[in-house]
């Protein structure tokens, strides 16, 4: 079988790291990390960052979507561990960015258990149009 995974690109700004627990919740039946959760983390570590950046992310009647995103499940992870969610963004085009994602275990770094990405677009809520990105965000 041909190997699916989506690459990551090379060229990419590292911009975050952010510290979790795996949470008993977090498991499915088969006693690892369920699938959906991988998606979670990734939120969590975007809006830490963009919290880190402004204080809050979004900016009145504006803010960002994901208007769409994938992981790639390279390890099982069980409960308990401590994660860390590495974050890198593209080069901002007028209205959006590309995020990417690598999660390792705290206590095995450069070990990738999953990676993954959105594509984040602003929008004016009110409107429901993307928008330019704010200059803070640039």
């Amino acid at each position: 079988m041909a190997d699916m995974k989506i690459l990551l690109p090379d060229h990419k700004r590292w911009v975050y790291d952010s510290p979790m627990d795996v949470r008993w919740g977090d498991m499915d039946c088969l006693g690892h990390v369920n699938n959906t959760v991988y998606f979670r983390y990734m939120e969590s570590a975007r809006v830490e960052w963009l919290r880190s950046t402004r204080g809050s992310p979004h900016d009145g009647n504006q803010g960002p979507v994901v208007v769409n995103c994938f992981c790639n499940y390279l390890r099982q992870i069980e409960y308990p561990a401590q994660l860390v969610v590495k974050m890198s963004v593209s080069d901002p085009a007028r209205t959006a960015f590309e995020t990417w994602y690598e999660i390792e275990k705290a206590n095995e770094p450069g070990v990738v258990y999953a990676n993954g990405g959105a594509t984040v677009i602003w929008v004016d809520f009110d409107r429901q149009k993307a928008v330019d990105l704010p200059a803070w965000m640039r």
